[in-house]
């Protein structure tokens, strides 16, 4: 049945209701198994129970666990600051290297993975606007430095994007250009932005989105190209790690895309008169090749054909869906918009959500069981926390900065 533009779930008090319970759950699941007394956060396992025989912690679960805990602090958790002070030291302690920038991978007296990521770095970013955002007292230490370590080190004002990864003594590791990276640092820029006032934050993310959607997504007809050489021609040839590099396209990293973009052009002051048309033709296409008519789910990738490539359907494209599909439903009201939403979280309710254990399975197979690899146990709660909490708010700004309002 087609709904109408007046008939939208996140109106209905129930439906509010069990978004709110659903990010609940997922919060008292990682804040009673991740906090690891030593530092940093453990990984969970398929039962969501805390891994406690592997000391590396990895920048990205970090700075998330901070960025959600913050949003959970402002919503007015018991608890959720001590996990945002927990984390921001580990970060200033063990990722943050003598020599400048945060290291990739690190365990409480060492840096087995010492290199500087772009994807790190902005992560970092989102997890210091964040926390600032929330009233952290140190919170705005780590954003300047990380904010001087992203203009110094990782942007190319030529291009308008950032270079992707350099190791321990800051030699770039290779000529690769990437666009997951630079489309994670477009939504720490908004974060920033609404944290600080720079205006230089938001022309940033401006010119991030103009280059890979407005030019790059736009010339090969709304397909979102993931990677590039050095001069930022697209490299379709590409196949590199499976989790942040994979070959191909990925129809979740459209969706992600379609929801920044919308938030975007509000923070903005609906500057970017092209991103709401953007926003509309990458949700189209990534639906229309990308979810799986027959069982439901989003393909984790495609070819350059618009063929399932890796067919497995993981939890976090799912997520960004309905964020797209609700970010779209609030700038139009378009029932179709509103038919997503539902069939998004018909299908995480039904395939995705953890009923005996908590959390969210990361992947299920082609028959619809619960797999594994490149994805295991619980993965942080940063895709699905937002996916419940972005739809119980106008996507006018970053969940903080609404949140931070009074």
């Amino acid at each position: 049945m087609t709904s109408t533009a007046g008939d939208r779930w996140t109106a209905r008090p129930d439906h509010r209701r069990w978004l709110a319970r659903e990010a609940d759950d997922l919060l008292r699941l990682f804040e009673t198994e991740s906090l690891d007394p030593a530092g940093g956060f453990f990984a969970l396992d398929a039962q969501g129970r805390a891994i406690r025989d592997d000391d590396l912690r990895e920048i990205h679960v970090t700075t998330r666990m901070v960025h959600c805990y913050a949003v959970a602090a402002l919503m007015g958790r018991p608890g959720a600051m001590e996990i945002v002070d927990h984390g921001l030291r580990f970060l200033r302690e063990h990722h943050r290297r003598p020599e400048g920038g945060y290291a990739w991978g690190v365990t409480a007296t060492a840096a087995p993975e010492p290199r500087f990521t772009g994807y790190g770095h902005a992560f970092v970013l989102l997890a210091a606007a964040s926390a600032k955002l929330a009233g952290h007292p140190r919170a705005q230490e780590t954003l300047d430095d990380v904010t001087a370590i992203l203009r110094e080190r990782f942007w190319e004002e030529e291009p308008g994007a950032i270079r992707e990864a350099f190791d321990a003594e800051w030699r770039e590791i290779d000529a690769y250009r990437g666009q997951n990276c630079n489309m994670h640092l477009t939504e720490a820029l908004m974060a920033a932005f609404e944290a600080t006032g720079d205006a230089r934050h938001l022309e940033m993310a401006e010119r991030i989105a103009e280059l890979i959607v407005n030019r790059r997504a736009r010339e090969n007809g709304w397909r979102l190209a993931e990677h590039f050489h050095a001069d930022w021609r697209v490299d379709r040839n590409y196949a590199g790690d499976p989790m942040f590099r994979p070959a191909g396209l990925t129809p979740g990293h459209s969706l992600e895309w379609a929801r920044l973009l919308v938030q975007l052009w509000e923070t903005g002051g609906r500057r970017l008169d092209w991103a709401p048309e953007a926003a509309r033709a990458l949700f189209d296409r990534a639906v229309a090749d990308g979810w799986d008519a027959d069982k439901g789910g989003l393909y984790y990738t495609l070819g350059w054909d618009d063929r399932p490539d890796v067919a497995e359907r993981y939890w976090w494209p799912v997520c960004e869906g309905i964020g797209a599909a609700h970010a779209l439903s609030e700038i139009e009201g378009d029932p179709r918009h509103e038919d997503w939403y539902r069939r998004f979280w018909d299908f995480a309710a039904r395939r995705l959500i953890d009923r005996d254990h908590g959390g969210w399975h990361p992947q299920i197979d082609a028959a619809g069981r619960p797999s594994s690899d490149p994805f295991f146990g619980k993965p942080d709660l940063y895709h699905a926390l937002q996916a419940c909490l972005i739809p119980l708010h106008p996507v006018t700004g970053s969940l903080a900065h609404l949140l931070a309002q009074p």
